[in-house]
């Protein structure tokens, strides 16, 4: 993407803005050093972070007298950006606690922002839910994109498809061919309706003893699906725009919630579409993973898959192993690629 060029006073206002922010960060930094020297903080214990505010974070403790209590609590400057999952050892102090170091995570889900940066959204995550609904009708575009997110960040993806109630036979055949599509590549689909319950159960099971993610466009209902699986939650529901059918943005910040019997649920903010920017083709090939026996079997190596002879990826269509809408799909994505 191209960056708009700055004139000489906008470029010193952002320099002044980071240098009062540096300096802000110094003297809390400054402060906590005080405490530390002083006495002035608790003993050193785990906690996993629950939410995320700016350079604030919601601690859960996972020992001592305040074990699954919630305690907010600054973090230190020299630590890596923290998000909702996050392992970390803090302190506590009079009116907040203070996170002094990390712990290692064996997954992290991350999302380009505008500026095409990788930003990190949730972590130790063991699956991905990737909610569509009914309505608003899902694009495979869209749900490829999570997919690929999901492949390129190794943790393992789960389909649900929510609002089966308002299945009707308008929309029954595109739907079922949806779900017949990603079921034969081999990804697990399940569905659901947060209306009248069914499905819950075995989407429940599927929760138990891991730690999820939920992650899907405005208006799929994720905010309903977590109030009925979680009662007393009560998350705001967003309503459906009656001249777009598109959800309005109800969720601002990603936050972890325990079952009862055992597993949690990160829900993140709703975003319409999860941007790529910071793949190439290669990586982006990686990201179907139907398409793995197929990769560097072309004749040639700058294979486009379009015309070429020797196609690898043309011979599995037209042999039924790879379906003709993912390669669309492929082709699409890619192209937004080279746009940006």
């Amino acid at each position: 993407m191209s960056k708009r060029k700055l004139t000489r006073r906008q470029a010193w206002r952002i320099k002044k803005i980071q240098d009062e922010r540096t300096e802000r960060a110094a003297r809390k930094d400054s402060g906590i050093d005080q405490q530390l020297e002083g006495g002035e903080l608790g003993p050193e214990q785990h906690g996993q972070i629950i939410s995320h505010f700016g350079r604030q974070v919601d601690v859960e403790a996972l020992e001592g007298e305040q074990q699954g209590q919630i305690i907010r609590c600054h973090m230190r400057t020299n630590l890596d950006a923290l998000v909702t999952g996050d392992k970390v050892i803090w302190r506590a102090g009079n009116e907040h606690g203070v996170v002094v170091a990390t712990q290692e995570r064996h997954s992290i889900l991350q999302r380009p922002n505008n500026h095409g940066e990788l930003k990190p959204v949730a972590a130790n995550i063991d699956q991905i839910v990737i909610t569509i609904a009914v309505e608003p009708l899902a694009h495979y575009n869209l749900i490829d994109r999570y997919l690929i997110a999901s492949e390129l960040s190794q943790i393992e993806p789960i389909i649900l498809l929510n609002k089966t109630d308002l299945i009707n036979e308008d929309n029954r055949d595109r739907v079922e061919k949806m779900i017949s599509l990603y079921t034969e590549i081999g990804y697990k689909v399940m569905s659901v309706s947060s209306t009248d319950k069914q499905g819950l159960a075995p989407l429940k099971a599927q929760l138990d003893d891991r730690i999820s993610v939920f992650v899907g466009q405005s208006g799929v209902g994720k905010s309903s699906l977590i109030n009925a699986l979680l009662p007393g939650v009560d998350l705001k529901v967003g309503a459906l725009s009656e001249a777009t059918r598109k959800g309005t943005h109800t969720t601002t910040t990603a936050r972890l919630f325990h079952f009862p019997d055992g597993g949690d649920l990160i829900d993140s903010p709703g975003i319409r579409e999860f941007a790529l920017w910071h793949i190439d083709e290669h990586n982006l090939l990686e990201g179907f993973r139907e398409f793995s026996p197929f990769i560097g079997y072309c004749k040639f190596r700058d294979c486009n898959h379009e015309k070429e002879p020797g196609c690898a990826i043309k011979e599995a269509i037209e042999q039924g192993k790879i379906s003709e809408q993912r390669v669309n799909s492929y082709k699409h994505i890619l192209n937004s690629l080279n746009q940006d």
